[in-house]
């Protein structure tokens, strides 16, 4: 199963290259992933018949009993074959649909593809935090899908609304997955339902919350008004998101998890109540509409009710009624939004008052879509036939849900009545339609769903017994599938839903201005719109009383809550009873009495400089403290880190007033030092509380016997940063990037990965004079500074040193493994290589010294630490697991390589990156700010560019 995930990840990520090469003809090769999971699943059709099941399991972190746990059984082995199936089938519907030079195609392809793997996923967890993380997965890639033609507001607007329902109810769901979890002792379907699970308030909680995210999902009230406007999206994308595979994802849920929720007390109910609502209130909606689309949009909305009432009932006999409508509604729902992908790309329309006459015009599509709309009728022998009687029969002992069952049957029987007419009949007031021939690409996929509702049909018995082993997971059950069961009630509440919904379709006129009248007071689009600009009304509300735009203000609420609710709780533990040794060494009260100091002044100080530099003493000072307790590596690195903190305030500061500020500042700053000392205090005695609260040995005890053996390395810091902890420093890599990034957004007004400034030159009628001995050129871009901020001697020595430097900090990089040092510090080092170039020659020298984008260099050393994680696997190692590699070189002799200063360097080229960023930002593009304000020397306007003008 694993392997049917990667092949997919594989799929998506060479999906725009494939398209580019062959354009939309490359649907073809890529639909072979799908249906390489459709055969895999039916290959393991022995395997699941007698209520086997077909179990992976990959552990990931073993501590925390998290694991890869895949499990195919029935449900999952007839999701699996509509998520592989529908999906190849879409594919190559894809290949016609779109034409060659489609804007976007590549992109579509791969998320396309990514969602299948996605879905496939979903379908196949056995834990339930992976399912949760396919689920969400499949909620972007379906928001990225949606809003396919950006361009189109109405498509933003659907993509949005769809991610943020969706995503609600995700996240209410984790919640009761959370909650589940806990109390059964696992996060496994199988622990789940072997657990003891506790009852009351706690159970129901967990319950509602997992059934908002099932609701929310299959859009059943009150979530269901995003699907109808997600018909935004592009044909294919409905008929395989909103028809075979994500909206199916909620009654899976449900069908999954009902042989153990079933039973507490809301789940029925709700169950039951919102998905009755939903059948009726969407065929009613149905039969107003005049796309086509739409309203296979809102029959899809009263599907999906059906379903929820029928998976979510927990009988036997419902159970089987209800996998057989999900295959069975997957078949024809499918087929009929590709039949109307076809009608719109051969006629130009959907819309139901302009077509007439391609009954005749277009025979083969429209024998293709009556057989689909009759098996969503539920007439004789197609698949919906079996499906609904079955649906009928399993609720005969429930009147009113029956009741309320056969008037949404009615109303399935009228809707899809409309379609037919509406997209096939001739229509004397409208002109016939001459539509253009459709291509046998776009035929057939929908051709061979609807065939396959014929044959399944017919077959009814043997897929009854293929899909029993879920259904007697609530007990025997009694009746199976079958074409015909003799006169039964079910039977005759067949035929009076076909009789009542053709006798509801022959009114259609009469009855024209009781739909337009009837209907929900408010709308659900309209009700989400509302919500989302109260939302928005709050959010501006609370903005404009919270953030009042000062810094300080906002400093000095975080900390007073620090010092309030952390320090009282510290007050009640009273750590100050242990004893305390002040100091080790009299050099170390010293050092903090210049710490003391120094932080004393920079309150005080009126001159943003000097603070500054106070604080930077106070950063150096601490650095001394690590010299003084023997931590090199935390030396060094406080060093560095406050050496590259200067360097931006540096940049900051050009664009500040030179002190703070002319207001009366005597009161504030008392209330400012109060404030430091209390946090000073509260962070002591935090510390002291801390230190004191470990009962049980430290796990660093062990790590220097680690850092040699399993890391190859004798320090034990940089070891531990790239191998012991190495997730840690990846996650922390990763968000560093990530916030790089949205940094730079909100200070460059254009690309950071464009072309990197280049010298001016000097024009032609002004050349460089050739008189004389030429001053040599310390630096390519000195002269494009102003005179008054040149220096040759910070240039000549810039010169010379800017190389040596370098060169250490990549003997930082490759020592850190047995000495001080690593990725962090020599990437540190760098950066203030390139700080000292650039305030020597400006941007262009910057330039110069880094002819490469700041994003690139990023992208680059994020790749190469994940890039050293996968490595791993390849040894048989877990990922990120430091590998050694002995090599023999010629004059060399033996040379051992351990694959985690891969990593190093990876981390070396972020801060490194990093660096370029800030510069690039609070540097260079804030001198394009400055240069474009002002004149230069000559009283020439220089423009962002440095183009004198």
């Amino acid at each position: 199963m694993l392997v049917l995930l990667i092949l997919h990840l594989v799929a998506a990520l060479v999906a725009p290259l494939l398209v580019r090469w062959w354009g939309p003809r490359a649907c073809y090769p890529l639909a072979l992933v799908p249906a390489a999971a459709f055969g895999w699943a039916l290959a393991r059709t022995p395997a699941v018949r007698d209520g086997g099941a077909v179990v992976e399991t990959y552990p990931w972190v073993p501590q925390l009993r998290l694991e890869l746990a895949f499990r195919l059984t029935t449900l999952s082995w007839l999701m699996t074959l509509l998520v592989g199936g529908v999906g190849a089938l879409v594919l190559v519907y894809c290949a016609r649909y779109f034409s060659a030079g489609a804007v976007g195609l590549a992109r579509f392809a791969a998320v396309l593809v990514a969602f299948a793997g996605a879905m496939l996923g979903l379908v196949l967890s056995d834990s339930l935090l992976l399912l949760y993380v396919c689920w969400e997965l499949t909620t972007i890639f379906s928001y990225l899908l949606i809003g396919h033609s950006a361009e189109r507001r109405a498509s933003r607007w659907a993509a949005a609304q769809a991610l943020m329902v969706t995503t609600f109810g995700g996240l209410a769901m984790l919640v009761g997955f959370l909650m589940l979890g806990r109390h059964a002792d696992g996060y496994r379907w199988s622990d789940l339902a072997a657990a003891d699970l506790p009852h009351g308030g706690y159970l129901v909680t967990a319950v509602l919350l997992v059934l908002a995210g099932a609701l929310s999902k299959s859009a059943v009230l009150p979530f269901n008004s995003w699907l109808p406007v997600a018909m935004a999206a592009p044909t294919p994308v409905s008929a395989y998101l909103h028809a075979a595979a994500m909206v199916k994802a909620g009654v899976y849920l449900l069908g999954l998890l009902a042989p153990v929720l079933a039973a507490v007390g809301p789940w029925r109910p709700v169950v039951v109540t919102a998905g009755l609502l939903t059948m009726l209130a969407g065929g009613w909606a149905a039969l107003r509409q005049t796309d086509l689309k739409l309203l296979l949009a809102y029959g899809t909305v009263s599907q999906l009710g059906l379903l929820t009432v029928v998976l979510g009932a927990g009988t036997a006999q419902a159970a089987l009624a209800g996998t057989a409508m999900l295959f069975a509604h997957a078949l024809f729902k499918a087929a009929l939004f590709l039949v109307v992908g076809a009608i719109d790309h051969a006629a130009g329309t959907r819309d139901l008052r302009e077509l007439s006459g391609l009954r005749r015009r277009a025979p083969l599509l429209a024998t293709v879509g009556v057989l689909a709309a009759a098996s969503m009728a539920g007439v004789p022998p197609l698949v919906g036939f079996v499906a609904k009687e079955a649906v009928l029969a399993a609720f005969t002992d429930h009147p009113l849900v029956l009741a309320g069952l056969v008037v949404g049957t009615v109303l399935t029987v009228a809707y899809s009545a409309r379609f037919v007419w509406g997209g096939f009949a001739d229509r004397p007031s409208v002109a016939p339609t001459e539509p253009d021939p459709v291509p046998a690409a776009m035929l057939g996929p929908p051709a061979l769903l609807a065939v396959a509702g014929l044959v399944v049909g017919l077959l009814a018995g043997p897929l009854g017994g293929l899909l029993r082993p879920y259904a007697e997971l609530f007990g025997p059950v009694d009746e199976g599938l079958a074409l015909w069961h003799g006169p039964t009630v079910a039977l005759g509440l067949s035929a009076l839903a076909l009789a009542g919904g053709a006798v509801l379709f022959a009114l259609r006129g009469p009855l024209a201005p009781v739909l337009e009248r009837v209907r929900a007071p408010v709308t659900g689009a309209r009700g989400y719109e509302w919500l989302t600009q109260r939302f928005d009304r709050l959010a501006i509300e609370v903005t404009s009383v919270t953030q009042r735009g000062s810094l300080p203000q906002y400093l000095g609420t975080i900390l007073l809550v620090l010092v309030a609710v952390p320090g009282g709780a510290m007050l009640a533990a009273r750590p100050w009873r242990q004893g305390i040794d002040l100091w080790d060494t009299p050099l170390q009260p010293v050092v903090g009495l210049v710490i003391v100091v120094a932080a004393s002044l920079a309150i005080g100080a009126r001159r943003r400089l000097t603070a500054m530099l106070l604080v930077g003493i106070t950063g150096y000072s601490v650095a001394m403290l690590f010299v003084l307790h023997g931590a090199p590596d935390l030396a060094l690195t406080q060093f560095l880190v406050e050496s590259s903190t200067i360097a931006v305030f540096v940049l900051v500061l050009r664009r500040l007033p030179e002190k703070f500020s002319a207001r009366p500042l005597r009161r504030s700053r008392w209330v400012r030092r109060s404030i430091g000392v209390a946090v000073g205090v509260v962070f002591a005695g935090l510390c002291l509380l801390a230190a004191g609260a470990r009962t049980a040995p430290p796990i660093s005890l062990d790590f220097p016997d680690l850092a040699v053996a399993q890391g190859y390395g004798r320090n034990v810091v940089n070891v531990t940063l790239v191998d012991i902890r190495a997730w840690d420093t990846m996650g922390e890599i990763s968000v560093l990037v990530a916030a790089a990034t949205g940094v730079a957004s909100l200070i460059f007004e254009r690309s950071r990965t464009g072309p990197r400034p280049r010298r001016p030159r000097r024009r032609p009628e002004h050349p460089a004079p050739r008189r004389g001995p030429q001053r040599p050129v310390w630096l390519r871009g000195g002269p494009t500074l102003r005179k008054h901020r040149r220096s040759i001697v910070f240039e000549v020595v810039t010169r010379l040193l800017f190389h040596t430097i370098v060169l250490f900090s990549l003997f930082l990089l490759f020592a850190g493994h047995n000495a001080p040092g690593g990725g962090f510090s020599g990437g540190l080092v760098a950066s203030l290589a390139l700080v000292v170039r650039y305030l020597a020659g400006g941007r262009y020298e910057l330039a110069e010294a880094a002819p490469v984008a700041a994003g690139t260099v990023l992208g680059t050393g994020l790749a190469v630490s994940v890039g050293t994680g996968l490595v791993a696997l390849l040894a048989g190692r877990s990922v990120l697991e430091s590998v050694k590699v002995d090599i023999w070189l010629p004059g060399v002799g033996d040379l051992h390589v351990v694959t985690s200063i891969f990593f190093d360097v990876g981390v070396y080229l972020i801060v490194v990156g990093l660096a370029l960023d800030i510069l690039g930002s609070l540097g260079a593009e804030v001198d394009r700010h400055i240069e474009a304000a002002g004149k230069n020397e000559r009283g020439l306007v220089v423009d962002p560019e440095g183009r004198r003008r």
